[in-house]
């Protein structure tokens, strides 16, 4: 392999890195391995697969699917702007709040006794 297919080319763990989509290497590869990961429709599941320039990657990163477009390798993990660089984003843009200021329901945790009895007051086979 010639010097110039060698830096078209950088592992996909690495890559991700290098684009600041994890704060470690080892968080990339484990996101990698873990998670439903697709590098241009194809699923991955090894972190040294590589990825050159014009590459699709998808994958999920908190609540959100990132779809991005692979521009350049990249040889550090530099600077955001560096970083930004690196990819074009493809996500779709996320879902519209309907109310901004409506109250919205946090996933998790155990209710209240009064948001019990306030859930049990208005169930409709509640037994009176």
């Amino acid at each position: 392999m010639s010097a110039p297919d060698r830096q078209a080319t950088i592992r996909l763990d690495k890559w991700l890195w290098h684009a600041r989509f994890f704060k470690s290497r080892s968080l990339a590869a484990a996101a990698v391995t873990e998670s439903p990961l697709r590098l241009n429709g194809q699923p991955v599941s090894k972190p040294a697969q590589a990825v050159r320039p014009g590459d699709v990657v998808t994958f999920v990163q908190g609540r959100q699917v990132r779809v991005v477009r692979v521009l350049a390798p990249g040889t550090r993990r530099g600077p955001a702007t560096e970083a930004q660089a690196l990819y074009d984003d493809l996500s779709p843009p996320p879902a519209a709040i309907a109310d901004p200021g409506a109250p919205r329901p946090e996933p998790g945790g155990r209710p209240t006794g009064k948001a019990r009895r306030d859930f049990d007051a208005v169930r409709p086979d509640r037994l009176d």
